[in-house]
């Protein structure tokens, strides 16, 4: 092919271009051009992600989300499948309702038993939480932890699909007054171990570091031992291998639960979990909700309940009724002090998860005395009123704590001495 060399007409009349700087000036011309389009169709793309992300509750049209979950080929169901399993989503299959949406029971054709979580369109939960739950707990096996089977994208709908629970979540048994007796001393205690493993795995065994965020009594489910199993990781955030903790702008969790740094800041780590993880054991040494206990007119919640009896050696008090009596003071005082160890303001003070499963296994190693924790919530409806504690029999004066604690044991204390029940 003949290619003419380029010319141009000056006053001195012609000057000839070499055919190689002909060709550098048109390379650069397209070059140019196409960069400028690189440039515009990221902007573009930016825009369209922005837009995505402002109605991401909207499955149907997210095509990413989509493509990155359908790679996961082995975990879809057919949704059929799931509507002949569950009697096509009837009532009398319902096993309760969280945030992500209703949760049916269903059998499989093989005869296993599933539950499924059915996305509500309502749901303050939308796609990426969707998106979060499948890509880490199908990463992720351990006991303590829900096991996934599958989930199903179809004529929109979204549905995750469980391994079945059959004593269902942890809060309906422990604030049930008439259910709470299932839930002797021994079944607690293990609940509390369990519970520690799994999110011990979560922080440092598993592949990936992953900080739960919403850890509480709705999200532990119970298998037909009583064994218990961590569930919903919507909210989850995964962590590299060297970060330790990370802020946000968006406060995800549930009142009561969720640490100071956290719901005040948006700073959250694995110490975040750790707080709500103390939340827990108080709840369930107590029977009662950290939510609502403001409603006995005691100031200071459960945190400040709990923490008054324990430092005014009075612990058997605060312990749920309906264990009655039948349970071990020791183990109850040492849960209580890790239980406060756990919910203590600074972050530095709480434990690690690997230091709570050794101190609730070992009861040879000593535990630091923990500081009064000052992160309570009074209920401004009733007028403050101090706790009566322990009463001095001598002069009628209920023995009132002041910020400044002396220890009332110490750390390697049993509490053999303690005015308890036995």
């Amino acid at each position: 092919m003949y290619i003419k060399l380029l010319t141009l007409t000056t006053n001195a009349g012609k000057v000839h271009f070499p055919l190689k700087i002909s060709a550098a000036i048109l390379t650069a011309a397209v070059g140019s051009t196409l960069l400028f389009c690189m440039i515009v169709w990221h902007l573009l793309r930016g825009r369209r992600m922005v837009l995505r992300g402002e109605s991401e509750s909207c499955i149907e049209e997210d095509p990413i989300v989509r493509r990155q979950i359908s790679e996961l080929h082995s975990l879809q169901f057919d949704l059929q499948t799931i509507e002949v399993a569950t009697n096509n989503f009837s009532n009398d299959k319902k096993l309760g309702e969280g945030g992500f949406g209703p949760v049916y029971k269903g059998t499989l054709p093989s005869g296993q038993e599933i539950a499924a979580k059915r996305l509500s369109r309502s749901s303050g939960q939308g796609v990426e939480e969707f998106k979060t739950e499948v890509e880490l707990v199908a990463k992720l096996q351990h006991r303590n932890l829900v096991r996934l089977l599958g989930f199903s994208m179809e004529r929109d709908e979204t549905i995750l699909v469980y391994e079945y629970v059959p004593n269902g979540s942890l809060d309906n048994l422990l604030f049930d007054p008439e259910l709470s007796g299932r839930l002797d001393w021994s079944t607690r205690y293990k609940v509390m171990v369990g519970v520690a493993r799994g999110l011990l795995y979560l922080h440092e065994d598993s592949r990936l570091r992953i900080i739960h965020r919403d850890l509480k009594a709705s999200n532990i489910l119970l298998d037909v031992d009583m064994n218990p199993k961590i569930s919903d990781f919507g909210m989850a955030r995964i962590f590299s291998a060297n970060q330790t903790e990370a802020s946000t702008n968006r406060i995800v969790g549930t009142y009561g639960y969720m640490s100071p740094e956290y719901l005040m800041f948006g700073h959250f780590s694995v110490k975040s979990d750790v707080f709500s993880y103390g939340v827990l054991m108080l709840e369930i040494i107590t029977g009662k909700k950290n939510s609502q206990f403001l409603a006995l007119d005691c100031d200071g919640g459960l945190l400040g309940h709990v923490w008054k009896h324990w430092t005014s050696r009075s612990p058997s008090e605060v312990v749920d009724p309906a264990l009655s009596n039948a349970y071990s003071v020791n183990e109850v005082i040492r849960c209580m002090h890790i239980g406060l160890l756990c919910v203590q303001d600074d972050t530095e003070d709480r434990p690690t998860m690997d230091s709570v499963v050794l101190m609730l296994n070992s009861e040879s190693i000593s535990i630091p005395m923990p500081q009064r924790p000052s992160f309570f919530f009074p209920n401004k409806k009733y007028k403050p009123a101090p706790c009566v504690l322990n009463l001095d029999q001598s002069t009628g004066k209920a023995d009132q704590s002041s910020s400044k604690i002396t220890p009332p044991w110490s750390p390697t204390d049993t509490g053999a001495s303690l005015s308890s029940k036995t």
